[in-house]
């Protein structure tokens, strides 16, 4: 990628769960090859976006198989409660950094470039929204997300020329207003069917979630090769946590201190809670993950080859997740009722390995190659000629 010692990359380079971030190899001899990450951009992926993205895996892994305590900073065994909420929030604002280099970059696409990567969004969304759909049919106790995910990118198409700043405006008025619309419209909406669960009832409600993949899209649109932005990222993600929870809490103790009633909504706003969607959560979870991807962008250089096994496993996420959601589905509820982080471990451990040797033998995993071979064809109308 030019600066940093990263190659530039170019825009077919991009899969992953949207955009991915294919692990390849420098020519020339086969010893001592470094792994490196191409970008939708230039000829190389930022590896600190795959890094990320592993971590968000990884992350849900424990989220649902995991053994978890409330989290006490005094208490390091109840510290992977992390996971819990935050994980499928990095995951979302990926999704936008994943969108954002799909089309175009640091430079939005536009004209003929710009259709061909709604397109290219529009048919990976759909590919998402099926496997999402297969799972979901596995009726695991996992909550898929896939689904959900599906429709952000969608809902994100009409976005996609918009600039950082717009799109960070954006992000934070939905951050806002959207938990307050939901809690006020759920109740009379339940039992809506599949449409109405995905953007208002459900456990990941797309019309709170579009505010991480905006702010997303905004990211990938800043120059992330740039070492001042990635600190830059990291003040503004570790401010947003610290006035999103801090907040949070002040408000929810405040209403538990009330000596008057407080309203039922009320109450559901004023709360950290994982996956309670209120304002204080919506606006700290973001900012988690916006300083959890600061923070891999920075330790992608120092720590490259270490952070391979999780580059690798952010490089097939989709792969990656929809396998461990299979295993739970062979294991059984047994799967959910662990003694301790056994299964979680082995769970983690696998992945690293497996996703590592593919990536290093083969590339892109499985499903990835389904996805960027599919939406390539469907945007390239002379390839289609082609073929007829």
């Amino acid at each position: 990628m030019g600066r940093g010692g990263e190659p530039p990359a170019r825009p077919e380079g991009a899969h992953g769960l949207a955009a991915g971030a294919r692990l390849t190899h420098r020519p020339g001899s086969a010893r001592r090859r470094r792994p490196r990450i191409e970008t939708a951009t230039s000829t190389t992926r930022i590896v600190g976006i795959d890094i990320a993205r592993g971590l968000a895996v990884l992350g849900m892994y424990g989220a649902h198989v995991g053994v978890t305590e409330p989290f006490d900073w005094a208490q390091p065994g109840s510290w992977l409660d992390v996971v819990n909420g935050r994980s499928s929030i990095l995951f979302a604002v990926l999704a936008g950094v994943s969108i954002a280099i799909i089309s175009g970059g640091t430079t939005p696409a536009a004209g003929a470039d710009l259709r061909t990567a709604r397109i290219r969004i529009l048919v990976r969304a759909v590919l998402i929204f099926a496997i999402g759909m297969l799972l979901v049919a596995l009726d695991t106790r996992i909550a898929i997300i896939l689904p959900m995910y599906a429709v952000l990118f969608v809902a994100a198409l009409p976005v996609l020329s918009w600039r950082p700043r717009s799109l960070f405006i954006a992000a934070g008025a939905v951050s806002v207003v959207a938990p307050v619309v939901v809690v006020a419209i759920s109740p009379g909406l339940q039992n809506g069917g599949l449409l109405v669960d995905l953007l208002v009832t459900g456990h990941y409600p797309a019309l709170i979630w579009i505010a991480f993949v905006l702010a997303g899209l905004g990211i990938g649109r800043l120059d992330l090769r740039q070492p001042s932005i990635r600190l830059r990222l990291l003040a503004v993600g570790a401010g947003l946590a610290v006035l999103g929870y801090g907040a949070g809490v002040a408000a929810n103790q405040a209403v538990a201190a009330s000596t008057r009633p407080v309203a039922y909504d009320i109450q559901l706003l004023a709360t950290v809670e994982a996956h309670s969607g209120s304002p204080f959560e919506v606006i700290g979870s973001a900012g988690f993950a916006i300083a959890v991807i600061a923070l891999c962008l920075i330790a992608s250089g120092p720590l490259r080859i270490p952070l391979y096994p999780v580059a690798a496993v952010g490089s097939m996420a989709l792969t990656a997740y929809t396998a461990h959601v299979v295993i739970v589905y062979l294991i059984g509820d047994s799967a959910f009722m662990q003694p301790d982080n056994g299964l979680y471990l082995w769970f983690v451990l696998g992945a690293l390995v497996a996703c590592s040797i593919w990536a290093r033998l083969l590339g892109r995993g499985p499903l990835e190659r389904v996805l960027t071979l599919v939406s390539r064809f469907a945007a390239n109308p002379a390839r289609r000629r082609t073929v007829r």
